[in-house]
């Protein structure tokens, strides 16, 4: 029987965001990784969200 060894070349990187959820007795972690060459920033991507959503909900004038 042979060893079929796999090497992993990506380096390893840390988590830019750790959460911890817990659901009764077991408790679910979520690790987050943004990318590393992107230009907008989260606060960025939330303005836009913020801004489609008031859109969406706001009520015509009479």
């Amino acid at each position: 029987m042979t060893d079929n060894k796999q090497h992993d070349t990506r380096t390893t990187r840390r988590p830019d965001c750790v959460t911890e959820i817990r659901m009764g007795n077991s408790v679910l972690v979520v690790f987050g990784y943004f990318k590393k060459d992107t230009t907008t920033t989260a606060a960025d991507k939330m303005a836009r969200v913020l801004e489609a959503e008031a859109a969406a909900t706001q009520k015509p004038e009479i």
